[in-house]
């Protein structure tokens, strides 16, 4: 894990009750919704499955915030957002 972003981590659970760890990167609003950035912070650098996990923020039924995978435009166009957020320098 990047000591470079910080130490913002949160703890999420799936439909199906797994549970992850993730480290919060960076939040961006796009189209008048906001997106987060995070590392998954229980698995090694070295796993094909660690990169960067983008999720949405929207309301429930029931009034409450929760984090959902974006469609697969939303995420594109999210994760191209972050990218120039966090690696500026990089084209």
């Amino acid at each position: 894990m990047s000591e470079g972003f910080g130490k913002d981590f949160i703890s999420i659970s799936d439909e199906e009750g797994n549970n992850y760890e993730l480290e919060h990167l960076d939040t961006i609003e796009m189209d008048g919704a906001y997106y987060m950035a995070f590392l998954p912070a229980d698995i090694s650098e070295d796993s094909e499955d660690y990169g960067i996990v983008i999720l949405k923020s929207e309301k429930g039924e029931d009034g409450d915030d929760y984090l959902v995978v974006p469609e697969d435009e939303e995420m594109d166009r999210a994760y191209e957002l972050f990218m120039q957020e966090l690696f500026p320098e990089d084209e």
